[in-house]
Formats: C-alpha cells, structure tokens, sequence
C-alpha cells in the first residue's frame, strides 16, 4: 500500500498545525512554510480537512486554519481517511464492505493476510494522535508568522 502525496502531505499540514495549538490561528502561508506544502495544492487540501470538521477557520487579518480539537483528540486514521478514504490495501479488503469488489472473495487462500495487513494498518493509524506525532518530532524553528505578535 502506498499512502499518495495527498495523504502524506494532510497529514503533514495537520502536524503544523498541531504544533500551533493554542496559539492561534496560521495562514495558509504559514502552514504551507512549516509543512513544506505548496501553497496552491495546501489550499485544497484545506478545504475537506475543514468539512471533516478536524480543522476551524477564522477570516480577516489574523485569520487562518486551526485544529478543531487538541492534538491529543486528532488521531492520524481521521486525518487519512478524509485524504484518502477507507484504508484498503487490496480491494477485497477495503474498511469500506461495499468497495470489496474482488470476485475470489470467498474460498480466497491469500485473502487473510491482505485482512491482518489491512487490520495493522488501521491499528497503527488509529492508535497514533497529532500529538504522538510532534512528541517524538525534533524542535521545529519557527516559520516567521508564528512568533508574531499576529498570531496569537
């Protein structure tokens, strides 16, 4: 399985904002500086984070993006599930029973292990939070807007 950029990178620009938390909202350009995103591609990768409700947003000059929920509440599965959808290795295993659309389903001798594969996947999503993630990440240095007086 292999997790597209627009996985990889919500789940980075919720890790932005994570270590934001608190401390008000970020700009689309300052989450797009911390997370290494490109700043057309973060926009739309805003937009269904915000409609999943993971993500608030403020308008006006100390506008921008925050987490709806503190990092601790955010588990990583969420985060995925909007960029990607239901986590499915193989078709015949997706968490979503109606895309299980492999004709071999039943009698399938390889099916189980495509389960247990699936079944870690979604443990080790589940069981991670935003906060897990910038507890065991490096000091980050701010990205400018952070520390302005904007911001908070």
């Amino acid at each position: 399985m292999k997790v597209s950029t627009r996985g990889e990178y919500g789940v980075r620009a919720m890790v932005a904002l994570a270590h934001q938390y608190g401390q008000g909202p970020m700009s689309i350009a300052a989450i797009s500086r911390a997370s290494a995103i490109p700043t057309a591609y973060l926009e739309q990768l805003i937009g269904p984070l915000r409609r999943a409700e993971l993500v608030t947003s403020k308008r006006g000059a100390r506008g921008g993006y925050q987490l709806a929920r503190s990092p601790d509440q955010v588990k990583v599965g969420e985060v995925y599930r909007v960029m990607e959808g239901p986590v499915a290795p193989m078709d015949c295993v997706s968490e979503d029973a109606s895309q299980q659309t492999c004709p071999f389903i039943i009698g399938c001798e390889t099916r189980p292990v495509w389960l247990r594969m699936r079944d870690a996947i979604i443990d080790t999503l589940d069981s991670t939070t935003l906060a897990d993630l910038i507890a065991q990440s490096p000091v980050r240095p701010p990205t400018g807007s952070e520390a302005s007086p904007s911001s908070s």
